[in-house]
């Protein structure tokens, strides 16, 4: 059970000259291979990036990162419904995206995944976190590991909860 505890406290950070706005693009970049739980999350962001743009491209690349299983309408909604409006929620987790820039992130885009000691606490599930610059802690991401083929799929997008607005938008700033 050493794949259980390998992880404590690690993190890693991945850099991205542009996010991704379809899947091609998407299969095509390194951390596509899926082969970590913290390639997979930093993806899951990226991707979330697109929403906006194009929602029919985001849904099949978060199909992609979701591997066997497929985003189903329940997924689709509640993502929709926390981005409504938000979209600067996914480009806070990006190194530099603050609420007094309007969470414009750096670029190139620089994401940074950690562990805690209770990350890999159950065999081939995983809670990674995503820190956004406008919340006070980390935010997770729920995957599963295919033990087939040693590939990590998004289980659950769970950091979407609200953070603080940008400040142009705040009318108590």
């Amino acid at each position: 059970m050493a794949l259980l505890n390998s992880n404590k406290n690690q993190t890693e950070s991945f850099t991205f000259a542009s996010l991704p706005t379809s899947v091609v693009e998407l299969k095509g970049l390194p951390e596509a291979s899926l082969d970590s739980a913290f390639k997979t999350t930093a993806l899951c962001i990226a991707v979330l990036c697109n929403l906006e743009n194009d929602a029919n491209a985001t849904w099949e690349m978060l199909d992609y990162l979701k591997g066997p299983e497929n985003v189903n309408e329940r997924e689709k909604a509640f993502i929709k419904e926390r981005l409504s409006g938000k979209q600067y929620k996914t480009f806070s987790f990006f190194k530099g995206a603050t609420p007094e820039n309007d969470y414009m992130p750096a670029k190139p885009y620089t994401i940074t995944v950690s562990a805690n000691p209770y990350s890999f606490e159950e065999e081939n599930w995983a809670t990674l976190y995503v820190t956004s610059g406008g919340a006070d802690s980390p935010r997770p991401v729920r995957l599963r590991r295919k033990p087939s083929t040693n590939q990590w799929f998004i289980n659950e997008i769970q950091c979407l909860a609200d953070i603080r607005i940008p400040t142009k938008q705040d009318p108590w700033a």
